[in-house]
């Protein structure tokens, strides 16, 4: 499993998992009822969309999306477990 840090470290992740499933930006575009521009820019500036529209494209993707609670005197690059709820 891969942890996100930093939202800019979401766009590749996001484009990755598109081309993985040989999937153009216009075939999300298509699927989620958005336009290739929008497509394009939640992979490029994807710390500056919605959460609704970043769950709607990971759910397409086949994405999961997770919160985790960072250990006490865990650092950043450490693993972290995962919240139950």
């Amino acid at each position: 499993m891969d942890i996100i840090r930093l939202p800019d470290q979401l766009g590749p992740k996001l484009r990755a998992a598109r081309l993985q499933r040989g999937w153009t930006q216009a075939d999300v575009a298509r699927q989620l009822g958005i336009t290739s521009q929008a497509v394009s820019k939640l992979e490029s500036q994807a710390g500056r969309a919605s959460f609704e529209r970043i769950h709607r494209l990971c759910l397409l993707l086949g994405l999961e999306l997770g919160l985790q609670t960072k250990a006490a005197g865990v650092s950043e690059g450490a693993t972290s477990r995962k919240a139950a709820w």
